[in-house]
């Protein structure tokens, strides 16, 4: 089945703490929404009925959503 990979246990945060760095940080906001549009996507392919995306086309939306954790992380290391 299925899950919403957990962003916060990878960046060793709690929410309190995101919210309020994302409320500071448009970039952060920007990249931290583009991270959870991927991830939406990963879960609902993976729902879907077998074969409406391509083993292919799965590993390349969870390579972007590696890099678009990347991002983040860089971003909460080296703000602005």
């Amino acid at each position: 089945m299925p899950v919403k990979h957990d962003l916060l246990a990878d960046l060793k945060i709690d929410k309190e703490e995101l919210v309020k760095k994302r409320g500071s940080d448009p970039k952060l906001n920007q990249l931290v929404n583009d991270y959870e549009e991927l991830d939406a996507d990963i879960v609902k392919a993976e729902k879907g009925p077998s074969g409406s995306i391509s083993d292919d086309e799965l590993k390349k939306l969870k390579e972007k959503r590696l890099l678009a954790k990347d991002k983040i992380v860089k971003q909460l290391e080296y703000p602005g």
